[in-house]
């Protein structure tokens, strides 16, 4: 990795490449509307992935640019020819994935900052000629704004902020099939990563209790994938209490709609747990696979239910501290290790501290 030297600060372009995940993605806006606050007057470029770009679109004060994987290999060609014109002042690779540095290569910049090499992969650093300060087990969140603290940014200047911009015709969308009425619990049942999902048995009783002790409407939703819809509709299925079920129905903006619309939501580590904080209302993550300090709901994490340490002895017969900061396990058994009880005392300490908070 050979050095160069650093801009000046603030710098007059600047250039994000985070592509993925919708987690990950809604993990950056604290770190964007710092550098909006800070450097006003900077221009930014936020290559993203085509996914994703749906719900950070309405941000203003950011250029963004799609990176459409799904064209394979035409993808960097079609983001060098966007590009081939263009010179940054810096340039954040915010993302370790190969996939991530192949792309970094379309775009030219002087100063290109990467992770340390504590959390680098796959080649990272071939790609980069700085790295942002090593750190102690941060949340991804920390982790992003480590890129700022490395450019001069003081952590007293750090916006906590998730808002994006409405989407005007979603809100109407998730007010015509929401109208007002009893409070409304939203469960997003489903993982990109199955092995992430709790059973969907488990989530019925915990949302007939919701319905029964608290007069909750729940509401199901995942993505169009057909493995999820299937997961969500058998959930339904085991319901004393008809949900009002939205499985593979809203795109991300309704998705978002919707939530802004509840009391809370459920979910394992996913995408949809993350928009919560977008959302502004409290989210219970169950964690078994991951660790909730490193990827969880960072307004939430003490109404997570965290079950990682457990999974670490169960799998591996040791505690998490012994692992690599960050790692995922790769065994479906260990989400069984959440029971209904503990998920329904964390519900009911959630709406106590929300009822708490009111009075």
């Amino acid at each position: 990795m050979s050095e160069s030297p650093r801009p000046s600060y603030p710098p007059k372009t600047l250039c994000l490449l985070r592509l993925s995940a919708i987690g990950d993605v809604s993990h950056m806006l604290p770190m964007v509307h710092t550098l909006r606050h800070c450097w006003p007057d900077t221009r930014l470029t936020w290559i993203i992935g085509e996914t994703e770009v749906a719900l950070v679109e309405r941000l203003e004060g950011i250029e963004f640019v799609v990176f459409r994987k799904s064209r394979g290999l035409h993808a960097y060609r079609d983001l060098t020819r966007i590009l081939e014109s263009r010179r940054f002042d810096g340039l954040f690779l915010m993302q370790v994935a190969l996939r991530a540095g192949l792309a970094s290569l379309c775009i030219r910049s002087p100063v290109r900052l990467g992770f340390d090499r504590a959390r680098a992969r796959e080649v990272h650093g071939l790609f980069v000629n700085h790295r942002i300060a090593p750190d102690i087990r941060p949340h991804v969140i920390d982790g992003f704004m480590g890129f700022l603290k490395t450019s001069g940014i003081e952590p007293d200047r750090f916006q906590y902020r998730w808002d994006v911009p409405e989407d005007p015709l979603a809100r109407a969308w998730a007010e015509e099939q929401l109208p007002d009425g009893p409070p409304i619990v939203v469960i997003s049942p489903c993982a990109g990563n199955p092995e992430r999902n709790w059973r969907n048995d488990r989530y019925a009783r915990v949302a007939d209790h919701l319905a029964e002790a608290h007069g909750m409407r729940v509401v199901v939703t995942c993505s169009k994938e057909l493995e999820q819809v299937k997961f969500t509709n058998e959930m339904c299925a085991r319901m004393r209490h008809p949900p009002i079920n939205m499985a593979g129905r809203t795109n991300l903006q309704q998705l978002l709609a919707v939530l802004r619309r509840a009391r809370f939501m459920i979910g394992p580590d996913s995408g949809p747990i993350h928009l919560a904080t977008i959302a502004d209302i409290p989210a219970l993550g169950l964690y078994a696979n991951s660790n909730p300090r490193r990827t969880g709901p960072y307004r939430s994490l003490d109404w997570c239910v965290d079950r990682y340490d457990d999974a670490a002895v169960y799998r591996f017969g040791q505690k998490a501290s012994n692992l690599r900061w960050g790692y995922k396990i790769h065994d479906a058994d260990v989400m069984g290790l959440i029971t209904v009880d503990e998920v329904i005392r964390m519900a009911e300490k959630l709406l106590a501290d929300l009822a708490a908070e009111e009075d």
